[in-house]
């Protein structure tokens, strides 16, 4: 029998699908015009290079999913209903009930494209099928191993160990395979990043390629896990509600049971030292003192559009912050095209999806470095004034300016701002009149599809005002990895093995980069700054929903009540405003009310859910998958 690889050309390989053909007659063996025989494509470089870039097709949109990471975590909630999102956020998941699961982390998926990597690096490894040329064996071998390493990281992430699969499977073969320890699982990731950057180190990659320093950047991240409380057998073993009835279940399979916690961050810290010293430096980290606020909300702003926008002030430079990212391109239509409508206020007809929520809103800091307190009356007055300056990119909120709304809805909005609360106004009679703001869920443009918190993400969205994002594609990268992910880590780091030094001057670098003053906290109080300076760096990029987990703090962030804002608008004595509405503190009296909703989420953490259950299917295929604590019957 002939093994076959059907293939689309020119664009992509259906990866691992084999087709086999077997006859006597000579006219029914001849080769299918949609299929190319498996030890021909290991020996053209174009076929093989067709092949390993399929695999990349497993990294689907990034995180650029209408549904976003961002609304399993306290920095979002998903507007809409029937998504399976309450089936997690309300602890409610089982085997046979998973919740909505991104096809990046979904464990058949993540299986499908590990096998196709299985392929790759056994075929062009083999000394009789292979490509002869040496770079570009290399080249694709590389690939393969950093794939491999980031689909295996994936279930990591969410399930803990899992069986290590490393060769094609057969349809005789045995698919009944135990989960591999967490321990064995990290050292298997590491062995192919450094496989990866091995093979790579030399070679010229095009944006979106598998990297030598893309590998570096992935080490440090599955380090850095592994070093985390969450991966200590005996901080598992506390936790309460964490029995398992399976008796293939063994809690090396989620945390190491032996070895010093110190030297894997000792590990971590030099892995991630790595990547600081041969990332490129990123952008911006060299400053010796903060940036002006306006400065700052700029470089954030083009930090996230990582080269990828044409609005004026965003700088292309910041691409250089990007070590691994998914690229989107005018010729292809992906969903990773249209994050601005998925999440863009509904008063320009976007969809308002993943909206920020007040517990992340308050958790910026003020201009000064203070924490933000809605108990000081000059603040609750005005909440959102002198604050970090990421704030200003990272949230749309009640008066901030935005896109030119008469481009998509009229010219009913002049000002161009975000209207979340309720005003006072005088009708076309004169009468006083409260009107619902344009982009709340009473929207007079429309009302299904508003905020439920007061709150828009603007993040990721392209301010450029020729991109309508209801209408338009936009071409913004996702960051799989970027240069501050493996500072912050190295900072971690730093803090965990007492060098409190080194971590205080990288976060002053990140700091100053976004105009925030340097920090002075110590100990505990530093541990703190710096795990609220992740927060606010990264958020919306995939990062809250695992850091809260690793660092076993779920319970306090992940599993806390919604919180939203009221803001009306009642006019000052003697002021009046006729439509159209626009925000103005010399005719209006603003109030901001922060409120607990739990109507739409009621969020639960239960400690089961440190972990994500495996399916039923898979169970029932795999007899010797041991399932993780807290689901089994």
């Amino acid at each position: 029998m002939k093994k076959l690889f059907k293939y689309i050309l020119p664009f992509v390989m259906a990866g691992g699908l084999l087709s086999i053909a077997s006859c006597n007659k000579d006219f029914l063996n001849q080769q299918p015009l949609d299929a190319v025989p498996a030890d021909q494509v290991w020996k053209d470089p174009a076929l093989a290079s067709a092949f390993v870039t399929e695999i990349y097709n497993g990294l689907g949109n990034g995180g650029f999913d209408e549904q976003m990471l961002a609304s399993l975590s306290d920095e979002a909630v998903f507007t809409h209903t029937g998504r399976n999102i309450n089936t997690i956020n309300e602890g409610s998941l089982s085997p046979t009930s998973l919740g909505w699961v991104s096809g990046t982390y979904a464990y058949a998926s993540m299986y499908q494209r590990i096998r196709a990597c299985n392929l790759a690096i056994e075929n062009l490894g083999s000394p009789t099928t292979a490509i002869t040329d040496a770079a570009t064996n290399a080249t694709l071998r590389g690939q393969a191993y950093f794939l491999r390493a980031y689909y295996y990281h994936q279930l990591v992430r969410y399930y803990g160990g899992v069986p290590l699969i490393t060769k094609d499977y057969a349809l005789n073969d045995s698919f009944a395979i135990a989960r591999s320890s967490f321990e064995d699982c990290v050292d298997f990731i590491v062995k192919d990043c450094d496989s990866a950057a091995l093979l790579l180190e030399d070679k010229t990659m095009s944006p979106g390629q598998a990297s030598y320093i893309a590998a570096l950047a992935l080490k440090s991240r599955i380090l850095l896990y592994a070093a985390s409380d969450l991966h200590v057998a005996a901080n598992l073993e506390a936790l309460s509600d964490f029995d398992d009835n399976d008796p293939n279940f063994k809690i090396d399979q989620l945390a190491y049971t032996s070895g010093s916690q110190k030297e894997r961050w000792e590990k971590a810290k030099a892995a991630a030292l790595e990547v600081v010293n041969k990332g490129g430096g990123g952008y911006k980290l060299n400053l010796t003192k903060p940036v002006s606020a306006a400065e700052g909300t700029a470089n954030y702003i083009s930090i996230a559009m990582g080269g990828g926008s044409k609005a004026a002030g965003v700088d292309a430079a910041a691409a250089s912050e990007l070590l691994f990212a998914r690229y989107f391109v005018a010729a292809k239509d992906e969903g990773g095209e249209y994050i601005g409508k998925y999440n863009g206020p509904n008063g320009y007809h976007n969809w308002s999806g993943n909206t920020p929520i007040g517990l992340l809103v308050d958790d910026y800091e003020m201009a000064d470095g203070s924490k933000f307190d809605w108990s000081i009356a000059k603040e609750k007055e005005h909440p959102y004034d002198n604050r970090d300056p990421r704030l200003y990119a990272t949230i749309l909120y009640d008066g901030a300016s935005w896109k030119p709304r008469s481009k998509i809805s009229g010219d009913v909005d002049p000002a161009n701002e975000i209207q979340t609360g309720s005003y006072d106004l005088l009708n076309n009679k004169g009468e006083k009149i409260t009107q619902s703001g344009l982009d709340t869920r009473s929207s007079s443009i429309e009302d299904w599809n508003g905020s439920r918190t007061g709150y828009y993400m603007r993040k990721f969205i392209d301010p450029d005002p020729n991109v309508i994002d209801a209408n338009d594609k936009q071409f913004i990268p996702w960051p799989f990895f970027r240069y501050s992910e493996a500072v912050l880590n190295y900072i971690e780091c730093c803090l965990e093995t007492g060098d409190e030094a080194t971590a205080t001057l990288w976060l002053d670098r990140i700091r100053y980069r976004a105009g925030m003053p340097k920090v002075t906290a110590t100990g505990v109080d530093l541990m703190n700054e710096y795990r609220n300076e992740r927060r606010i760096e990264l958020a919306y990029e995939e990062h809250r929903y695992h850091d809260c987990r690793r660092w076993m703090i779920a319970p306090s962030t992940l599993g806390r009540k919604l919180t939203f804002i009221k803001i009306t608008g009642k006019f000052k004595s003697g002021k009046t405003m006729s439509a159209p509405y626009h925000h103005d503190e010399n005719i209006y009296d603003y109030t901001y009310t922060p409120y607990t909703d739990n109507g739409h989420e009621n969020r639960t953490w239960v400690n089961k859910m440190y972990f994500r259950p495996f399916s039923r299917d898979e169970v029932n295929k795999n007899q010797l998958l041991g399932q993780n604590p807290g689901y089994s019957d």
